[in-house]
């Protein structure tokens, strides 16, 4: 989605290749339906797994799915500013199929989706989710992916940034998200040893804090591994990473605690995924295979 910006809202809205796609213009509890994407592969139903389904999911023949698209090359708008694409998309698009029904999602702020997905709003929630403790207090996760934080600059690193030495500076990050508490306990670390703390700017879309380092608003940008990278390929060398991926941990599906039946399917439906390879041409084609796993569970 490059325009005159590259990290420009509005460029990357309509032409659906950069950092980002920024979603409906109301993101607010949940937004409007976002479309679906095309299988990239024929991915077969399972008759086995067509059985697990909720009730609510067999009889609606499709799994309502809150996703914040705004997350490049994970979950992003297309260039009709409708369609969801990206990596998450096609593999649960793909999980769905095994199912025997069709995947709907529906854009919503990021934040939003856990509660969405508990108070039955979605069924499921695909939205490039780190696993941890708090978040398995409130629901199921089903493991599917591993990703990292990296951090983004522009090129040259013109402010010498090291995220293990950011005090003082103005790093860009997305509401809700682990690294804003990552970035929490490096700021307490920095005030800690009588340095000025890290100072968040912290948006409710990822697109917006990319716009942000462009702008040169945040000296950094902390963001999952996949999607900082995408960021530096897509600026044709704009922006770099600085420093190496570090807390890696497993992306997971949001389902409800009430069905974790469906959670453990979808674990079979994932191994079906790999053995059959599709799971790996989803990654390859989105060029994030370094990510993949093979021990999919609900809750790890």
């Amino acid at each position: 989605m490059r325009r005159t910006s590259l990290f420009t809202v509005t460029g990357l809205v309509a032409a659906g290749l950069a950092l980002s796609a920024c979603g409906s213009n109301s993101l607010s509890g949940g937004g409007s339906p976002a479309g679906t994407a095309a299988a990239p592969t024929n991915q077969t139903s399972d008759a086995a797994l067509m059985g697990k389904l909720p009730a609510k999911i067999k009889s609606a023949g499709k799994i309502i799915v809150g996703v914040d698209t705004s997350y490049p090359p994970n979950e992003f708008l297309g260039t009709d500013g409708k369609t969801a694409e990206g990596m998450d998309i096609d593999l649960f698009q793909a999980v769905a199929r095994k199912f025997g029904v069709q995947a709907e999602f529906q854009t919503a702020s990021f934040d939003s989706i856990i509660l969405g997905v508990s108070s039955g709003k979605y069924d499921v929630g695909v939205s490039s989710f780190t696993i941890n403790p708090d978040r398995k207090k409130q629901v199921d996760m089903v493991s599917y992916y591993s990703a990292g934080t990296l951090w983004g600059v522009p090129k040259g690193n013109p402010k010498k940034v090291d995220p293990d030495n950011a005090c003082g500076l103005n790093v860009g990050v997305q509401k809700g998200t682990t690294q804003v508490d990552d970035l929490t306990a490096r700021s307490k670390k920095c005030t800690a040893a009588g340095k000025p703390a890290i100072n968040q700017i912290v948006e409710d879309l990822q697109v917006k804090v990319n716009a942000d380092l462009a702008s040169g608003k945040v000296d950094a940008m902390a963001a999952d591994s996949p999607v900082t990278a995408y960021a530096v390929k897509q600026t044709n060398g704009a922006v770099e990473t600085v420093g190496k991926p570090y807390d890696t941990a497993p992306y997971g599906y949001v389902v409800p605690k009430s069905e974790s039946d469906f959670a453990a399917a979808m674990v079979d439906a994932l191994k079906a995924l790999d053995t059959s390879g599709d799971y790996t041409k989803i990654l390859t084609k989105w060029n994030v295979q370094d990510g993949a796993i093979h021990d999919f569970a609900v809750n790890p």
